[in-house]
């Protein structure tokens, strides 16, 4: 079991020490769970009245901290406790899943394929043909990436991940379990004689750097050329992004939220958990779509947009209080 000192946490994260401890910390846990050996944080000053009920023996606060440690307690201030604890977890993480072999004898890796240096493949694994991985690459079990796929150095891959044919990963990316990456888009048409005629989907997927993709999301292979994932894009569980959609640097789509087809997002976008937008709409950069909102035209660089269908955020609110105010009355 790891365990520190809270001087050689400090040494991490390079902090000032109010209070003393001399208790080995041994992990770290929520305010309200945490024990007398266990670490905590406090992001927000809403937060520090929790601190005098709590057992944590350190916690790791913002510089504003209002409040003092305490008896044998104390905090390490940062300038960002959100950002620093972030730094204590990297501490406290277990080693990943084991790899005996750097490819199982039961994993299929086609000849025409190209394995880089230090890469992993995991058991009931397939790779295709004119697949190649970077180096240091970790595919875990029961991984299927299909002919023409590129993956990029130190990328990791969970087990039950699809990448389909044609489809390109960079760099330092991680795809959670069970991710589909490069299915068909939903291209229908209605048909007097077939009913509904599937449109042929012969574009692919290309994943920026450092783009991390949660469990059970799946990103669409375009139509005419290519779904793009911009560096540093982050997906949360449970995501739909549609084909021939375009996604800017460092966007967050939190978890049940979806795109439809040809979206863009420009750089920084964030999205909330189960909000929708609409096919063909374009959101410019540091635009914030509230959690639920429905998007059905165009957003504005830096527009907080809330509501079903969504509105800017303050005449989303004065709607809300009017017909609170009509319902009360």
């Amino acid at each position: 079991m790891k365990s520190y000192s809270i001087e050689e946490i400090n040494d991490v994260l390079k902090g000032t020490i109010v209070g003393n401890t001399l208790q080995m910390i041994k992990a770290p846990e929520q305010l309200e769970r945490a024990c007398d050996t266990e670490i905590s944080f406090i992001g927000n000053k809403k937060y520090e009245r929790l601190w005098i009920t709590s057992k944590a023996c350190v916690a790791v606060v913002n510089e504003d901290i209002s409040i003092v440690p305490g008896d044998n307690r104390a905090f390490i201030k940062v300038k960002n406790a959100d950002l620093a604890m972030s730094q204590v977890l990297e501490l406290f993480a277990p080693s990943s899943p084991e790899f005996h072999t750097e490819i199982h004898p039961n994993a299929v890796v086609d000849p025409l394929a190209i394995i880089g240096e230090g890469s992993r493949i995991g058991a009931g694994c397939y790779i295709g043909p004119k697949v190649v991985l970077g180096k240091h690459v970790t595919i875990y079990p029961n991984v299927t990436i299909l002919d023409d796929c590129t993956i990029g150095d130190r990328t990791v891959i969970w087990s039950g991940t699809t990448v389909r044919e044609r489809c390109h990963i960079g760099k330092d990316c991680i795809i959670h379990p069970n991710a589909t990456i490069g299915a068909d888009g939903f291209g229908f048409r209605p048909c007097p004689e077939r009913g509904l005629v599937k449109i042929p989907q012969i574009g692919n997927v290309i994943i920026g750097n450092s783009v991390e993709i949660g469990a059970n999301s799946c990103v669409d292979r375009g139509k005419f050329s290519a779904t793009i994932i911009g560096d540093g894009c982050k997906i949360d569980n449970l995501v739909q992004i549609g084909h021939n959609s375009v996604l800017g640097r460092f966007c967050i789509m939190a978890g049940n939220s979806g795109l439809a087809g040809s979206v863009t997002l420009g750089n920084q976008v964030m999205i909330g958990g189960s909000a929708s937008i609409k096919d063909h709409v374009t959101i410019g950069d540091g635009a914030v779509i509230g959690a639920g909102s429905g998007v059905t035209g165009d957003v504005a660089a830096g527009k907080t947009m809330l509501g079903y269908p969504a509105v800017e955020a303050r005449n989303a609110l004065k709607q809300w209080a009017k017909l609170k105010q009509m319902v009360s009355n």
